[in-house]
Parts: C-alpha cells; structure tokens; sequence
C-alpha cells in the first residue's frame, strides 16, 4: 500500500485491543495522531494538533478517523485543506450533538459540520453502536458526500468490539483507497 494513513483515535484514545492500534502496527506507512489531552478533548486544541501533523505530510494520505475524531475530520476540513489528504476512512461517528449518545465532555465538538467533504470517504457504521443513532450516521454520510457501508451489529467499533486487524475494514480502506486513484 502506497498511500499513507493517519489514524486518528477519539476520546480516550484508541487502546492496545482496538483496530486502530493493530492497523498502526500492520501498516509501516501509517502515522498515529497523539492529542494532548484525550479525556478532556478542546476542539480547537484537537485541530491544532491534527493541522500540525497533517502539514508534515508529504505522500497521498488517508484520515483513518474514529468516533470523535470524525468530528474532528469535519471541523478541520472546513476551515483548512493540504492536497496531500485524498481521501477519510470516517468510522463510527460519535454524534456531538446528542447528549443521549455522548458525553458532556464532547459537546464543545457540537454542532457536527454538516457539508460535503472535499476529498473521498467512507462513512463506516454499526446498527447497534449506542454513541449515535444508525440513522443519524446515514444522514451525515449522506450530507458529508461520503459512501456508506454497514457492518451490521458491531457495536461502537471498538476495543469491546473484539475487531484485532478488522479485516472487513482493511477490505473498505481498500475500496477508498481504490477510489482515490481513479
């Protein structure tokens, strides 16, 4: 794989059992995002950072976004670009605006950006993932100009998902990553 990814864990970080940290080990070409503060998460702070590390690049590369970090994505995209970013894995949406679904400690990420990405994605989402409603992921995809995939009843995407290398979004990544190079 060519293409490069920058895997962004949510809130809390992504820990030794989730996907995100088998897909950093597995994949050589892959950068992880590390925030300063995971638990207590300021947006502006979290897109600091993230347009920090993504002005480093210099090779085609993938956001490989989970959870709260696909808020970040959006709220990043809004305001900056680098034509080095081709392309958004966007996992499990948390939905910021919901204080059903998530926590206080997230609302400052609220109102979830609602507009079309400039680069591909794939919104990937689960039927029973408790941090946002299956709809409500339909919807972003929908708004956000991304293509939409169900993995059934995976729950939040997580670590307590049991997913290790998630070979299933190795398969998705791929069909992103195809797509980029049309």
């Amino acid at each position: 794989m060519d293409t490069q990814l920058l895997i962004l864990p949510g809130l809390g970080n992504s820990g030794e059992k989730h996907w995100q940290t088998f897909w950093h080990e597995k994949f050589k070409n892959s950068i992880r995002l590390v925030q300063d503060n995971w638990d207590e998460p300021i947006r502006e702070e979290w897109i600091n950072r993230l347009n920090e590390e993504i002005s480093k690049l210099t090779n085609p590369t993938i956001l490989v976004a989970h959870s709260l970090a696909v808020s970040l994505v959006l709220h990043w995209a809004k305001t900056n670009s680098n034509k080095n970013i081709i392309g958004a894995l966007l996992v499990a949406p948390a939905d910021v605006d919901s204080p059903d679904h998530t926590p206080e400690c997230v609302r400052n990420f609220s109102p979830m950006p609602i507009y079309e990405l400039p680069f591909p994605s794939i919104v990937v989402a689960s039927e029973n993932d408790p941090y946002a409603s299956f709809e409500r992921k339909k919807y972003f995809a929908k708004n956000w100009g991304s293509d939409f995939v169900s993995v059934g009843q995976q729950g939040h995407i997580n670590s307590d998902s049991d997913l290790e290398y998630w070979e299933d979004g190795q398969i998705i990544l791929q069909q992103l990553i195809t797509k980029t190079n049309l």
